[in-house]
């Protein structure tokens, strides 16, 4: 049954997949639900739909949940509501624009000097830009902000999520990346040919592809990579980005705890259940391709994308080419 919600995409990536398979999988009935007391977690993201859902729920578990927001005031607004959600007192923010990298390099200096290790990492942060655009290096903004940053967020915090040994990095990727196939060459799209939901997609197979290759790097240091996508989830960004794919699919849509499920399962779960550089969807590993025209040409794609972002991202002091 698992497998067939699988092939047939629509019911397996919906409320419907979701309902089944809890209640036939063991990994939804094998009980507990670990406490995360004294665990630190960041997460991107989170002013809204599956990121806020998440903090919410990590909270809620005992964890100190610092979340990355644009703007203060939607921030403040964010804060008060998981505390309120949660019951609990340990949430905070730092501002920071994942489209701006010199903003992401001071949100983790910052973090780094007042924090001396961290749990969790969990790159949540996404988003589908209607119109090209880049940023002042001339980076289509949704390369800037959902490859390069997350890759430049993860190499600043690894001291921390060395020091927190055993931890985590959770990339919550999406189920378009699968319509698409991984080329450091053409990753980004000219303005020419620009369409932001190939963007989008094409981003989040870089995601999984990144992970996967941070995962064979930092094999046996105690830091673990993992990849998921969360299903159809109704958020505020499906419905403003695919209005007409929104209005279409509303009645199976997962409710933003839903899609939030797999991310909060794979923060709390003992790390020997779960290994490293995986690709998650419902609390169970998944194939990285349905179509088998989208797998990588180069089967060092993933490995040239993660050094040109190394070369491309480096700045005084952190020079990753030795990882």
């Amino acid at each position: 049954m698992d497998a067939a919600l699988d092939a047939l995409v629509a019911p397996g990536f919906s409320r419907v997949g979701l309902a089944i398979r809890t209640a036939l999988l063991p990994e939804f009935t094998d009980g507990g639900s670990p406490s995360l007391d004294g665990k630190t977690v960041i997460i991107t993201g989170a002013t809204s739909g599956i990121g806020y859902a998440a903090a919410v729920a990590l909270a809620r578990r005992g964890a100190a949940v610092h979340f990355l927001a644009r703007d203060q005031d939607r921030a403040e607004r964010a804060r008060h509501g998981m505390a309120a959600a949660s019951g609990a007192a340990s949430v905070s923010y730092g501002l920071a624009d994942l489209e701006d990298l010199d903003s992401v390099r001071a949100f983790a200096q910052h973090f780094c000097a007042t924090h001396d290790r961290l749990d969790v990492l969990i790159h949540n942060a996404g988003a589908i830009h209607p119109q090209f655009r880049t940023d002042q290096a001339g980076t289509e903004l949704t390369v800037a902000g959902q490859v390069a940053a997350p890759f430049l967020l993860t190499g600043l915090l690894m001291p921390a999520l060395l020091a927190a040994a055993p931890s985590r990095v959770i990339t919550v990727s999406s189920g378009g990346m699968y319509s698409q196939r991984l080329d450091p060459v053409t990753l980004q799209l000219p303005a020419s040919r620009y369409r932001g939901v190939t963007a989008y997609a094409r981003a989040k197979r870089a995601q999984v592809a990144l992970s996967r290759e941070w995962a064979e790097r930092f094999a046996g240091t105690g830091v673990a990579l993992h990849a998921m996508h969360p299903g159809w989830v109704d958020t505020p960004g499906i419905a403003t980005a695919l209005p007409g794919f929104h209005r279409l699919t509303r009645p199976i849509l997962l409710t933003p705890e839903q899609g939030a499920d797999t991310i909060v399962w794979l923060a709390i779960t003992p790390p020997e259940r779960l290994g490293s550089g995986r690709f998650w969807h419902d609390r169970r590993p998944r194939p990285e391709y349905l179509l088998p025209w989208t797998r990588e040409k180069d089967p060092a794609a993933a490995r040239k994308l993660w050094d040109h972002l190394a070369t491309c991202t480096a700045s005084p002091g952190h020079d990753w080419q030795h990882w």
